[in-house]
């Protein structure tokens, strides 16, 4: 087993087993590189132990580029880091829009994930400087079993932009969320006002489950 499967939690072993000699020819060639990140250890760590229909998948488009700046979570940024990028920056400014919270000013949104957000990017690692340069390591196979297995389970999906709604058809309709991306170049086509976090809490609270803390 190679190092990066095993960082898989126990459930995502048994079901991406298929997947297994994709990951470690990944982890080849990520080794080769050694310019990457997120690191190892933070590969998979947006997957949750367990799924349920109570789980909201935010998917993203693959890791931030700069330098120490992605924690393994979509559209999230370390805690040492203080600059928000625009997009996160969008989003923030629509939570606050949408529910009339104060503006969120830190961008690690590991509390997202403790309240059962899988923040997925479709491709898991890129170079270090350099965005999209992992497109063709064969991580978007990988990612489409894995969002298939979160759909298929219940949980809402909401997808930002063209490239993410391409899995629209894994997710039924009362389940699926769509607007365009939250990037500067998209946000006012559709993504300001779309609404999506009162959206997704009206919809876990209608299926029995507690509300996201968004803010």
């Amino acid at each position: 087993m190679g190092a990066l499967f095993a960082t898989l939690p126990e459930l995502w072993q048994k079901l991406l087993f298929q997947q297994r000699d994709q990951i470690d020819d990944i982890e080849k060639k990520l080794n080769t590189l050694g310019n990457f990140q997120p690191a190892i250890p933070n590969i998979f760590r947006a997957l949750p132990s367990e799924i349920s229909p109570a789980h909201v998948l935010i998917l993203g488009q693959d890791p931030y580029p700069t330098e120490g700046v992605p924690n393994g979570l979509a559209f999230s940024i370390s805690s040492e880091t203080t600059k928000l990028p625009a997009s996160l920056q969008n989003i923030f400014r629509e939570i606050s829009s949408d529910l009339g919270s104060p503006l969120r000013t830190h961008g690690d949104l590991s509390d997202w994930a403790n309240q059962r957000v899988i923040l997925l990017n479709r491709v898991l690692t890129t170079e270090i400087g350099l965005s999209h340069a992992h497109k063709d390591f064969g991580w978007q196979e990988i990612t489409g079993a894995i969002v298939r297995e979160i759909a298929k389970h219940g949980a809402i999906g909401v997808l930002w932009g063209n490239y993410a709604q391409e899995f629209s058809p894994m997710f039924s309709r009362d389940r699926l969320l769509l607007s365009p991306h939250p990037s500067p170049l998209s946000a006012y086509r559709g993504f300001f006002g779309s609404r999506p976090f009162s959206t997704i809490n009206a919809k876990l609270l209608t299926s029995g489950f507690p509300e996201i803390e968004w803010g």
